[in-house]
């Protein structure tokens, strides 16, 4: 695990946001996560950000669930992040490997369209995340081994969403750059 310090400040950050069900928090949380998670290529980062931000999601589409299925989920899910903050202070790596994939794995214990829909959030999670490595310039290969994802879905992904979405890979019209370069000498 890296980033010891930043990694429990996001999991103290995450029961927050939980707590508050604040949907926009736990998203910026994940965008943090993944960036760490490029730049070391860290799995447990990546699974970290697959958790929050499928967290995100499930709060967010809350109105749609068994509110009761829903309300033991979370708490399942803050039960698991104080468990996995526990283990990284003991500097505990397996047992903290082990609270996050407990989350996941809660699905399985669930029933009825709830699971089916969490399954499908965590699912896009891993995909929406792979995009995001992608985006830092990781291979697409490499990124599906990160992630355990078909280097198909994530190009999928990526095709409909388009890598120049993200501002610093656009261009910009040969006007502009004109415009651009003059103002610069001016």
């Amino acid at each position: 695990m890296h980033e010891k310090r930043h990694v429990l400040k996001v999991l103290e950050d995450t029961k927050n946001a939980i707590k508050n069900e604040d949907i926009i928090a736990l998203r910026n949380l994940s965008n943090q996560t993944i960036h760490t998670a490029s730049t070391e290529q860290d799995t447990d980062s990546i699974t970290l950000a697959v958790v929050i931000y499928s967290m995100s999601k499930v709060l967010e589409r809350k109105h749609q669930y068994d509110e009761k299925s829903c309300k033991e989920f979370s708490k399942f899910a803050l039960m698991e992040i104080d468990n996995s903050i526990k283990s990284l202070l003991k500097n505990d790596d397996a047992e903290f490997r082990n609270s996050l994939q407990n989350i996941i794995n809660y699905i399985t214990k669930t029933s009825g369209e709830f699971r089916g829909n969490v399954e499908d959030v965590f699912r896009k999670a891993r995909i929406n995340k792979a995009s995001k490595i992608y985006e830092h310039g990781i291979s697409m290969e490499q990124t599906a081994k990160l992630l355990g994802i078909s280097m198909y879905d994530i190009a999928s992904y990526a095709g409909q969403k388009g890598i120049s979405d993200i501002p610093i890979g656009k261009t910009i019209s040969v006007r502009d750059r004109i415009k651009l370069a003059m103002d610069f000498f001016r």
